[in-house]
């Protein structure tokens, strides 16, 4: 399994249900989602409905994000908002459950933007005790935990992979791993090559994009191809998740058929 589709951000034309499926027609064996439904705890003929989609594909979701709030409205993760800290900590039995019946690897879990009446440091408290408790669910499953560094959020504190790993050691667990999409990285000004070269053995997950634009591999300036090879050269051994936005016809045009699995 080279790639996982993130079937949230591509094949967006067809309902989410579907998704899966078209990905298989497309080549590849492996999707993720960010998290798929209104609610930190849907309706379990929804969640059934969901693994039903997955598994009539006859795909592996190598990952899927915790409950982040509303994503198309702006918010990032609720996991370090005092507020809202009680749908994260809800949102663990679903997750757990999902990826036990799948199979599901990792998890990513979005920290949070910074907000008006809580101090950085109650923030960070909050959110080093919330992914604790995540990592010992999914710990029971075999799971891990991602955190990641992201662009185009201001107000979000994860830019570098710097951020995420001062708040991964917080944690005090081993199945916390740092979530490098060189898209994020690389937009925020972190040096991609030099984390390449200081952790690719210990990333949880990779995911790629083009810049500008957030398009296919090959649309713009970044080296993703390099960095994908130097990873592996230094024991990065997972999918590398495709999480870019279609700007061609065929989303998959850069990719050869026999590369896709």
């Amino acid at each position: 399994m080279s790639y996982t589709v993130n079937a949230s951000i591509l094949l967006t034309d067809l309902p989410l249900l579907e998704r899966p499926a078209a990905a298989r027609a497309a080549g590849f064996e492996a999707v993720e989602f960010w998290w798929p439904f209104a609610t930190a705890t849907p309706a379990t003929d929804e969640v059934d409905a969901f693994i039903a989609a997955i598994r009539g594909a006859g795909v592996q979701l190598t990952g899927l994000n915790f409950f982040a709030g509303d994503m198309p409205a702006g918010d990032r993760g609720v996991l370090s908002n005092p507020e809202r800290s009680g749908e994260f900590r809800d949102n663990l039995d679903v997750v757990t459950r999902i990826g036990e019946q799948l199979g599901t690897p990792a998890f990513n879990a979005l920290y949070g933007k910074r907000i008006d009446g809580v101090t950085p440091e109650e923030q960070d408290a909050l959110g080093a005790e919330n992914l604790a408790l995540a990592a010992d669910a999914v710990a029971r499953i075999g799971g891990t935990v991602l955190v990641e560094p992201v662009s185009g959020a201001p107000e979000y504190p994860l830019k570098t992979a710097q951020d995420a790993l001062d708040v991964i050691a917080r944690t005090g667990r081993d199945n916390v791993r740092l979530l490098a999409d060189f898209y994020h990285l690389a937009v925020n000004g972190d040096d991609v090559a030099a984390v390449i070269e200081a952790h690719a053995a210990q990333f949880g997950h990779i995911q790629i994009a083009d810049d500008p634009g957030r398009g296919e591999p090959g649309t713009g300036r970044l080296p993703l191809q390099q960095w994908i090879d130097r990873s592996r050269a230094l024991g990065y051994d997972g999918a590398i998740g495709l999480e870019y936005k279609q700007s061609q016809d065929d989303p998959f045009a850069w990719l050869q058929a026999s590369a896709r699995v």
